[in-house]
């Protein structure tokens, strides 16, 4: 019988201990550096370009994932954000511990993703796509003065859902259509946008009701704040139902039904969404329905 060293038993743990915070702090590094998200902005879009049966080129697809991790990255570091109440959770406090690297990286993805917009003569959408880059920074900063208190477009009484699920549906929808020469306003292309529009606007109402509690001290009109998080669960999975029913000509009655697995993912999310819930549970889970979608997309059109 061999002999155990007489340290290896409290080494072991210890060991174990290091590994598991290494794996702790890279995942958390991946999903609150918006890392994770960037990932599901540009599945999403592939998973638009895949609708064509065509891959999405390289350069479209990082400048979407670096203009995503800009876009987040300096919205999480804006220093009013730091100063309301209620900054206890983990998301949070990481975020606080890391605001200069946050900074750097949303410096470096700004840099990367403008260059690639001016050397691939994105310049004749520039009012397009300013538009869309106007509505995500304007979303945290003051700009509308309300009973004599400036208050940020997410703010505004129920409106930030709304406009989470048009910048998405947008930048995943619109842009590769505009790449590959597509109509806005054909038909297939509106049925795309309205069928993304839905299924971001029902994952959107996932994060009011984490940020719950928060939205009330800071005044902030939100769908759990004025109709309950129960009914607030029912209008998403509302909107998911109206997402699954959008579906462009050709789609065949075996592909419809694969598609629906990332809205049974997304309703599942949805219902047991709480605001006690873990970070992860946001950050991997409803983020994550997103890259489910994309990998269900490229199964069925790859």
């Amino acid at each position: 019988m061999p002999l155990e060293s007489p340290h290896s038993s409290s080494t072991a743990p210890v060991a174990d201990a290091v590994q598991v915070s290494w794996w702790r702090r890279g995942l958390d590094a991946v999903l609150y550096s918006s890392t994770w998200l960037a990932l599901a902005a540009l599945g999403l879009t592939w998973s638009t370009f895949l609708f064509w049966q065509v891959h999405i080129p390289f350069r479209p697809g990082l400048m979407i994932f670096t203009a995503t991790l800009f876009l987040y990255n300096i919205d999480s570091v804006l220093p009013y954000k730091h100063g309301q109440p209620l900054m206890l959770s983990g998301r949070k406090r990481w975020m606080l511990e890391h605001r200069r690297e946050l900074l750097a990286l949303a410096m470096v993805a700004l840099g990367v993703s403008g260059t690639l917009f001016f050397l691939d003569g994105w310049q004749h959408l520039m009012l397009f796509l300013g538009h869309l880059a106007a509505i995500s920074m304007l979303y945290s900063l003051p700009v509308v003065k309300v009973r004599g208190q400036w208050r940020a477009l997410r703010d505004l009484p129920l409106l930030k859902v709304f406009l989470i699920a048009y910048v998405w549906a947008a930048v995943t929808v619109w842009v590769p259509a505009l790449y590959l020469d597509k109509s806005l306003f054909g038909p297939v292309v509106g049925i795309l946008f309205l069928r993304r529009f839905f299924f971001i606007l029902a994952l959107a109402f996932v994060f009011d009701i984490r940020d719950y509690t928060k939205d009330l001290h800071t005044g902030t009109r939100t769908f759990p704040g004025l109709f309950g998080v129960q009914a607030t669960k029912w209008i998403a999975l509302g909107a998911l139902v109206l997402a699954g029913v959008l579906l462009p000509t050709g789609v065949g009655a075996t592909e419809a039904l694969v598609l629906t697995l990332p809205l049974l993912a997304a309703a599942g999310t949805i219902w047991y969404a709480e605001e006690s819930r873990s970070d992860y549970y946001y950050a991997l889970l409803a983020d994550g329905v997103m890259v489910f979608q994309f990998l269900v997309v490229y199964l069925v059109k790859w």
